[in-house]
């Protein structure tokens, strides 16, 4: 037997509790017989004002995060998305590696990560210079771009917003992400890559890559993109990148 909607794949989508953007960004997304279930990591304090308190966020998803896991594996799904992006590249490309096989041991379920989708959506756009934009402390933007050094991936711009709490990532104003992406943009830039999966540029990337002539990779698109393929599933999905519609 085959669930009625989710006769292709069932995805369990894990994301913290606070996160407002990526849900509805995945169902927009969503092709015939592939279905998304969220699973909420319990966020109990959402101050992110300092260094310190960013990371004090990641060590609660840590600490919460086989629970979400667990409720989520009840309804029976067939791939694991891990719908944040900081916890994924924390540790560089060993600790990407290391948080995805942890999740693949505790599921049996293949498992697409933030770390791992942008990676592969770099290679397929066979770009290394890059500007990246998130919503972050200095702490987390440091090992960001530990991250994509260990790919070989220059950072040659970033920009930090220091958003003050995780619920205030979902309030950055598109006009002002359109401002970043042109302040950001220049000839030494290969593409630009956003970061945050509560940061709302999915359909901004999509028309910005129009007007700046060059790749802008939205941090939801790339991980639905490496999930689908992941699955084998090669449906395009048009308006929402160059990313969905090509590769």
């Amino acid at each position: 037997m085959t669930d009625a909607l989710g006769w292709r794949k069932k995805f369990g989508v894990l994301a913290p509790s606070t996160n407002t953007i990526v849900e509805p960004d995945f169902h927009a997304m969503a092709v015939r017989g592939v279905t998304s279930h969220m699973s909420r990591i319990h966020i109990r304090d959402q101050d992110l004002s300092s260094d310190e308190k960013m990371v004090r966020i990641l060590e609660q998803i840590d600490n919460e995060i086989f629970f979400a896991v667990d409720r989520v594996m009840t309804a029976g799904i067939d791939y694991l998305i891990m719908a944040m992006s900081a916890e994924t590249f924390w540790e560089g490309l060993k600790g990407n590696k290391a948080f995805v096989k942890r999740l693949e041991d505790y599921t049996g379920l293949g498992v697409a990560a933030g770390g791992s989708a942008c990676q592969a959506a770099l290679e397929a756009f066979k770009v290394n210079k890059i500007a990246v934009i998130t919503p972050y402390q200095a702490v987390a933007d440091d090992r960001l771009c530990g991250f994509f050094s260990d790919i070989e991936v220059e950072v040659v711009r970033l920009k930090g917003l220091r958003c003050p709490t995780a619920i205030a990532i979902a309030e950055v104003s598109e006009n002002d992400l359109r401002n970043y992406l042109q302040e950001l943009d220049g000839d030494d830039v290969d593409a630009i890559v956003q970061m945050g999966t509560n940061l709302s540029m999915l359909q901004l990337a999509d028309e910005a890559e129009r007007w700046l002539g060059k790749p802008v990779i939205a941090i939801n698109a790339a991980i639905w993109w490496y999930a689908l393929r992941h699955n084998n599933i090669q449906d395009r999905v048009y308006g929402y990148g160059r990313l969905l519609r090509e590769f």
